[in-house]
């Protein structure tokens, strides 16, 4: 268990014989999943397509269970790594079935023939990612999310050690997205399997990796653990993000601030202003929050979007100091929106905020 199948040596990855990217050092364990996240064109892809040959290295070695992969055949190869690239695969008058069952292939003999064994473990690749029903399914005329399922079957078929996979999650719905990655997860936990994959969606790669490598420029900008990668400032910085931000705690991105002097005021709390903050914003309407404790729900998205936000801190009854400055910014504001409906004692002072904003006419019902 959690041995090491996969490292890359001081590799060096480029094309015509280019370097693009060198020095890289990875690592892969089983049951662990590594990440390559980055900027577009810095050179995800390239790395995956240099470790699994279809493009040659410009230095460097590649480790498949602690042989060089450049000495090893084909089939070797392939029994014990699988891949799963975003092109499209437009195989004709070919079913679901028969998809899957080119999994087999690194197995049989010259002909290609299926033994019984091999047409009952294409029948089990299948059911493990919920495609049994499609077995019969001509691959042309199914789903883009039912395709990435069949050809994760496939994968799964060779039995492999190591799975390498190119934006997997390309073309696909949220729904189709969560169960491809969830079975993927399943299948590193029962098989003991080893993933390395490149991701554009930040937040699943933060919540899916083990392992998380940081490319970028000529290099490897960073790599580690996912919960020492995914800050708010590094995310940042890694992408160069200079109009929105990265909110690291829940894995989101949010758009700019609305610019200019507030002109409404919302009394949030508990999750429910971030609705709010988010519709404001893409009207272009400035506004400030408050009063926030800062561990509530609704104060890093306030943080990001609100001109101005008043706030508490964490585990603390509001205070009169933060009552006064909350009451003194909602008066220069046109209007005030409170989605709050009942306040704890913690919070008494922001329903009497809500109560000096309806005394004066400033409070918005809808």
């Amino acid at each position: 268990m959690n041995g090491v199948c996969l490292q890359a040596r001081d590799l060096c990855v480029g094309y015509n014989r280019k370097t693009l990217i060198g020095g890289i050092e990875l690592t892969l364990r089983r049951g662990e999943i590594m990440t390559l996240i980055g900027p577009n064109g810095a050179g995800k892809s390239t790395i995956l397509k240099s470790i699994i040959r279809q493009l040659p290295l410009t230095g460097g070695v590649v480790y498949l269970d602690e042989q060089d992969m450049a000495a090893l055949g084909e089939r070797d190869v392939a029994r014990r790594l699988s891949v799963l690239m975003t092109a499209h695969l437009h195989p004709e008058l070919m079913t679901c079935f028969d998809v899957a069952a080119t999994g087999r292939y690194p197995y049989t003999g010259r002909l290609g023939i299926l033994s019984k064994e091999d047409k009952e473990k294409t029948a089990r690749s299948l059911e493990l990612v919920h495609a049994a029903d499609l077995a019969d399914r001509d691959f042309a005329q199914i789903s883009d999310g039912q395709r990435q399922r069949v050809l994760l079957a496939r994968a799964l078929n060779q039995e492999p050690e190591v799975l390498v996979l190119d934006e997997p999650t390309s073309f696909l719905d949220i729904r189709h997205k969560l169960e491809l990655l969830a079975i993927l997860k399943d299948m590193v936990r029962v098989r003991d399997l080893a993933v390395v994959m490149s991701l554009h969606e930040l937040d699943l790669a933060q919540k899916i990796s083990d392992w998380v490598v940081c490319v970028h420029g000529d290099s490897i900008a960073r790599q580690g653990p996912a919960e020492e990668i995914f800050t708010s400032d590094y995310i940042t910085e890694l992408y160069g993000a200079s109009r929105g931000s990265y909110n690291a705690l829940y894995g989101s991105l949010e758009l700019e601030a609305a610019r200019g002097v507030p002109e409404v005021f919302v009394i949030g709390g508990g999750g429910m202003g971030v609705p709010v903050y988010r519709r404001l914003q893409r009207q272009g309407v400035p506004f400030a929050a408050g009063v926030l404790g800062e561990n509530d729900l609704d104060y890093p998205v306030a943080r990001a979007l609100a001109a101005e936000t008043v706030a508490e801190r964490p585990f603390r009854p509001v205070s009169d100091e933060a009552f006064q400055k909350a009451a003194r910014l909602m008066e220069r504001c046109r209007r005030v929106l409170c989605p709050v409906a009942d306040f704890g004692e913690m919070n008494e002072k922001n329903r009497q905020l809500r109560e000096l904003a309806r005394e004066v006419g400033k409070l918005e019902t809808k």
